[in-house]
């Protein structure tokens, strides 16, 4: 149940990031309340998480993986795009979450 809580997390984050693009400074409510909505249930649900995941573990996964699918996002919904250096460094981020799954004992 845990990595349930890690990915609504990170979805919540996500979407409330997406939001934040498009509050445009808050002066737009909708997407304003969504912000305030998913930053909460991100909140919640990293909490939950954390009842069973080391911090740094569960703060690792939760950003790395928010970070890389705010690139996608971006990408894909706002046009915007990375360089070289950018996608090396979101590149080695997903590699650190991966090292992180398959060898350290504090994310099982």
């Amino acid at each position: 149940m845990h990595w349930i809580y890690l990915t609504i997390a990170i979805l919540a984050e996500v979407a409330g990031t997406s939001a934040l693009k498009a509050s445009d400074g808050f002066t737009r409510v909708v997407p304003s309340v969504v912000v305030v909505i998913s930053y909460s249930l991100a909140f919640v649900m990293l909490a939950q998480a954390l009842r069973v995941f080391d911090l740094a573990v569960a703060y690792a996964i939760w950003s790395g993986a928010g970070i890389a699918a705010i690139a996608l996002v971006g990408f894909w919904f706002y046009g915007q795009k990375l360089d070289l250096a950018g996608t090396i460094g979101i590149g080695m981020i997903i590699g650190g979450i991966v090292v992180v799954q398959l060898f350290s004992s504090s994310a099982h």
